[in-house]
C-alpha cells in the first residue's frame, strides 16, 4: 500500500507539541507530546474536536536522548482509510478508519467504544500485512 506524507515536523519529545493531520474525507488524527507522555489519536471533527481512539506512544521519562531532535511523520493511505505515525523513520502507531482499529507499539490503552479490535499491539507482521493491502 503507497502511503503518503502529509506532516513532518522536527521535535523534542518532553517538549510540548500538538500536530494535527486531516485527509481530505475528514479523517482526522493528532499527535500529542503534553511534556509527560507522547499521544496518537483518532479524533472527529465535526464539532470541535472529539477523541475515537488514543494510543499510547511513549512516556518521557523513558526517552534516553530527549534532548535531541526528533523526526514525527504523519502519513495516509491513498484512499486516506489509514494513517502511520512514524518517529525518526520507525513506525509507532497505526490508525484504520475502515475497520475502526488502532495499533501501537505498546498496546496501550485498552480500545474504548470506537475502535472494534481487541488486540492493540502494532507489530512488524502487521506493518508488513498492512503493506501488501
Amino acid at each position: 500500500m503507497k502511503m503518503y506524507i502529509y506532516e513532518e515536523e522536527i521535535f523534542y519529545p518532553g517538549k510540548d507539541i500538538f500536530i494535527d493531520s486531516t485527509a481530505d474525507n475528514e479523517n482526522a488524527v493528532v499527535f500529542e507530546d503534553n511534556e509527560e507522555t507522547g499521544y496518537f489519536y483518532a479524533v472527529e471533527r465535526s464539532d470541535g474536536l472529539e477523541i475515537l481512539d488514543a494510543l499510547h506512544i511513549y512516556n518521557v521519562k523513558n526517552i534516553v536522548d530527549k534532548d535531541k531532535p526528533s523526526t514525527l511523520k504523519i502519513l495516509w493511505s491513498e484512499d486516506e482509510s489509514i494513517a502511520l505515525l512514524s518517529i525518526n523513520d520507525y513506525y509507532h502507531a497505526h490508525f484504520d478508519f475502515k475497520s475502526k482499529a488502532g495499533y501501537c507499539r505498546t498496546g496501550f490503552p485498552e480500545n474504548g467504544s470506537w475502535a472494534k479490535v481487541k488486540e492493540r499491539e502494532l507489530t512488524d507482521d502487521l506493518l508488513e500485512s498492512i503493506s501488501k493491502k
